[in-house]
């Protein structure tokens, strides 16, 4: 969720309620005392003590919105629980299947990417996993945040076929260890 120049009041708050819980429930849940258990979830309640305590409200109103309304599907709320879908920095084991992949995913990256990429291969880097996208549409998105965007085709088909694991998170983003460069088509090759 990027906020715009033109967003309205309440457009800017659903933005920054979702960093706060992407912030928290991704990467840092000790900064505001809360801890995720081993899939991720926390209870709600905990979660809104937590934030107010440390001077950031909402409601269960706004946090039902912001799931709702996130364009990336980012999380998950079950009974009186909550957790982000995938991108975690902390450990966390989603307890998600493995899946078999479609022949094609798409990974979006910047410019000043590529060189390493092509080196390397896709690499997790501080999460735990490599993220694919479905579509070579959400992969522009995705690589838009990193300056010009690059999208790159991944055979994720033949990798699945050579024994490499995919699994996919409940908001359609595919997930895997790394991508070795020979399953990468690059925009010029």
């Amino acid at each position: 969720m990027n906020e715009r120049s033109d967003a309205t009041p309440d457009e800017r708050r659903t933005v920054k309620v979702s960093k706060y819980l992407s912030k928290h429930l991704r990467h840092q849940p000790e900064r505001i005392g809360i801890t995720l258990d081993a899939n991720g979830w926390v209870p709600i309640d905990e979660l809104m003590r937590a934030a107010a305590e440390n001077g950031f409200r909402f409601t269960r109103a706004e946090l039902d919105h912001v799931v709702a309304v996130n364009d990336k599907r980012r999380f998950t709320i079950d009974g009186d629980r909550i957790r982000a879908n995938q991108g975690h920095t902390v450990e966390v084991d989603l307890g998600l299947p493995r899946a078999e992949p479609p022949e094609y995913l798409y990974h979006g990256t910047g410019v000043r990417s590529l060189d390493a990429i092509r080196a390397e291969g896709l690499r997790p880097m501080s999460r735990h996993d490599v993220h694919l996208s479905p579509d070579r549409e959400t992969a522009t998105r995705v690589g838009a945040r990193r300056g010009r965007p690059v999208v790159l085709s991944v055979r994720s088909g033949a990798m699945h076929r050579a024994g490499h694991i995919f699994q996919v998170s409940a908001n359609g983003v595919w997930l895997t260890a790394a991508v070795p460069p020979q399953f990468i088509s690059f925009p010029d090759s």
